[in-house]
């Protein structure tokens, strides 16, 4: 491999913010779930038991956000990826 930020299935690389959203992401999950445990065990009661679901997953909401705005910029990474490439099967014989 010439570049190490290309990976190996030989997609362009990803530009640092690409990045950084991706770390992001995944800080906000442990935050979210971090946030559910203390909350859960701090007082624990049958309504919280219940709720529980509702609440992993408005704390999850950020993490999902932030994950959805990597995925995009991912994509448009590959799309001017194939773009400056181009499809050799396109324009020739």
């Amino acid at each position: 491999m010439s570049n190490d930020n290309e990976s190996r299935e030989g997609r362009p690389p990803l530009p640092n913010a690409a990045r950084l959203l991706l770390v992001l992401s995944i800080v906000l999950s442990a935050a979210g779930l971090g946030g559910f445990v203390y909350l859960f065990v701090r007082d624990f009661n049958i309504y919280w038991f219940i709720l529980s679901p509702i609440i992993i997953a408005l704390y999850q909401v950020p993490a999902v956000l932030v994950f959805w705005f990597y995925k995009k910029r991912r994509a448009a990474a590959a799309r001017s990826g194939e773009a400056k490439e181009g499809h050799p099967g396109e324009d020739g014989p």
